[in-house]
């Protein structure tokens, strides 16, 4: 099976599945521990949604490569959930934390954080900074 590995340079030629729909299905790493929470299936689904966001943002990475680390703890003295969440990618490493009142919304917030350093990392690598409409000083005094 070694051979459906191998990209198809037409797909008239042979009739292989091509390189890109053989990862179609598989998704990133993902590693969550818990400390001192009651019960983590409670969290599940929020993280779930989260992470399918991340997997649409990173559609041009091969899956292999990516691995989300996080943390989920709860504070022993405090009614007080902290997520960090650590994103590994071919061109770098992300790091978000978030912390609330309640699980679902320490999760958000990390995962907002992630996002936004997502699409900048991106657009960084893309260098959308070069091709920026640079305005000369009478276009910004007319707006």
């Amino acid at each position: 099976m070694l051979f459906w590995l191998q990209p198809c340079v037409s797909d008239l030629i042979c009739d292989r599945i091509p390189f890109e729909s053989f990862y179609v299905g598989t998704s990133m790493k993902i590693n969550i521990s818990y400390r001192h929470v009651e019960s983590p299936q409670a969290i599940e689904p929020a993280l779930n949604r989260h992470v399918a966001k991340i997997e649409k943002l990173l559609k041009s990475y091969d899956p292999d490569l990516l691995q989300l680390h996080g943390g989920f703890e709860k504070q022993p003295h405090k009614a007080e959930y902290i997520f960090s969440a650590n994103l590994s990618m071919p061109t770098g490493t992300l790091h978000a934390n978030g912390q609330g009142p309640d699980p679902a919304r320490s999760v958000r917030k990390a995962f907002v954080e992630l996002e936004a350093q997502i699409k900048k990392h991106q657009s960084r690598l893309r260098k959308d900074y070069e091709w920026k409409r640079k305005r000369g000083r009478a276009e910004q005094a007319l707006a």
